[in-house]
């Protein structure tokens, strides 16, 4: 009789447990690039439509209060790739990594562990497509990082039609081959990304799909080359409609990720999460915010983000839980069951509970510093910010009826000013030491 019903416990065992692993989302991270706050029309843009990402929006979670971890490309990544505060590591003291530094020991060792690698190690099939920037040497690729496949590039950004970097070198790569495509780049690595999904997957999958639009150049589909240019010649030219067309790019390509998610029945075990790397500049709408990329006032940190889960999230829904990029991390590891290092604790905090509706949003203490180009430092507790900007001018504002920052009310509330200035200072002390810009 025992031996029967152990026979039984053991059939029922591992007859579940290996449903029970099956059944972990499949998870797609979307980030854009320079994306503003109210670059997308369902957060505010008027001068053209993204119908294809509002809808996404709608079927989903709203955040109104979403951060960057740092107010440009490369900490950022750091941050999302690592689950920690880019100053932890080295590559994140560059803000961004530069094209000088093709040759340099800058990039993203394999000793930190990524979300890539502990993904794996709980059995996802990992995929990067789109920009990496986490270093250029071999050593710091992403198929170095724990990713199975990469098909992207490796610099800050590269021309949409000739896909070079800065100087003219080619710039798009397959793993560590470097490729040749024709076609305009959002649109490729939007069909890559549909060629990942379509593939006959033995385990669940977390693709990074990470764009390079709306950040310069100012390339439309079908526009010529920039050339051999340099990286200060880049960032002119341009225009409000040059820009929609862009953003109509990047809009459509999601849409056509969606649909072939919806259309191969995946919507329900597929979790689709979309954000950006900082706030927006040129021709971007930041909304009410002030400044923008590379600044720690609201402009260079807020983003639109929205995640969809069809029929485990509530559609039309919003939520104004405070969150930053490492959040994004910690989230993916819950949904994906995987655990972090112990040694590399993660500085994000699982949304699920505040994305299911089990839990309210929660007050959050939040840390920035941008050193080379902008000597910034900020933190956020609860509504209360804390700013130094450039010039050492420092203020204090409370965000829940000040979030375009034009109060300065330190002298109002001294006391709350140094909680606020003594939070960022002890936190700091926790930190790499910035490195001057070279």
């Amino acid at each position: 009789m025992c031996r029967n019903l152990f026979i039984l416990f053991f059939v029922f065992i591992t007859q579940t447990l290996p449903a029970q692993k099956n059944n972990r989302p499949n998870i797609i991270y979307i980030m854009a690039d320079d994306l503003g706050y109210a670059d997308l029309s369902c957060y505010g843009r008027k001068d053209y439509q993204t119908p294809n990402l509002d809808k996404l929006c709608s079927q989903g979670v709203k955040f109104t209060n979403a951060y960057a971890t740092a107010p440009v490309c490369t900490p950022t990544r750091v941050a999302f790739i690592t689950g920690r505060y880019p100053a932890r590591l080295t590559v994140g003291l560059y803000e961004p990594i530069a094209e000088g530094h093709k040759d340099g020991l800058v990039g993203l060792s394999a000793q930190t562990p990524s979300i890539a690698t502990l993904l794996k190690k709980a059995g996802y099939e990992t995929y990067l497509v789109g920009k990496w920037h986490l270093g250029y040497q071999p050593e710091y690729a992403p198929n170095k990082n724990g990713f199975d496949y990469f098909f992207g590039f490796k610099a800050g950004a590269t021309d949409y039609i000739s896909h070079t970097a800065f100087k003219g070198e080619p710039d798009l790569y397959e793993n560590d081959i470097l490729v040749e495509k024709n076609g305009y780049l959002t649109d490729i690595l939007g069909e890559k990304a549909i060629e990942v999904i379509k593939q006959q997957h033995k385990k669940p999958f977390f693709l990074a799909l990470m764009f390079n639009a709306p950040h310069w150049p100012w390339q439309p589909p079908g526009d010529k080359p920039v050339g051999n240019g340099t990286s200060s010649e880049w960032p002119k030219g341009g225009s409000p409609q040059v820009y929609a067309a862009m953003m109509k790019s990047l809009d459509d390509a999601v849409g056509r990720i969606v649909k072939t998610i919806d259309d191969l029945h995946l919507s329900s075990n597929t979790v689709i999460i979309f954000t950006s790397d900082n706030g927006g500049e040129k021709f971007s709408d930041n909304g009410i915010y002030k400044g923008g990329k590379m600044q720690l006032w609201e402009g260079g940190i807020r983003e639109p983000a929205f995640v969809r889960w069809s029929g485990k999230l509530k559609e039309n829904s919003e939520t104004n839980q405070v969150v930053t990029t490492m959040d994004w991390t910690a989230t993916i590891l819950a949904l994906a069951g995987a655990r972090a290092d112990k040694n590399f604790p993660l500085d994000g905090m699982d949304l699920m509970p505040v994305l299911t509706g089990k839990k309210a949003a929660v007050p959050r203490t939040l840390y920035w510093r941008i050193f080379q180009r902008r000597q910034h430092a900020a933190v956020r507790d609860g509504n209360w910010k804390w700013l130094r900007d450039e010039k050492g001018e420092e203020y204090l504002f409370d965000l829940s009826i000040d979030p375009s920052e034009k109060n300065n009310i330190k002298e109002k509330f001294p006391e709350t000013f140094l909680k606020l200035k003594n939070k960022y200072g002890a936190w700091e002390k926790t930190m790499l030491a910035p490195i001057p810009l070279d």
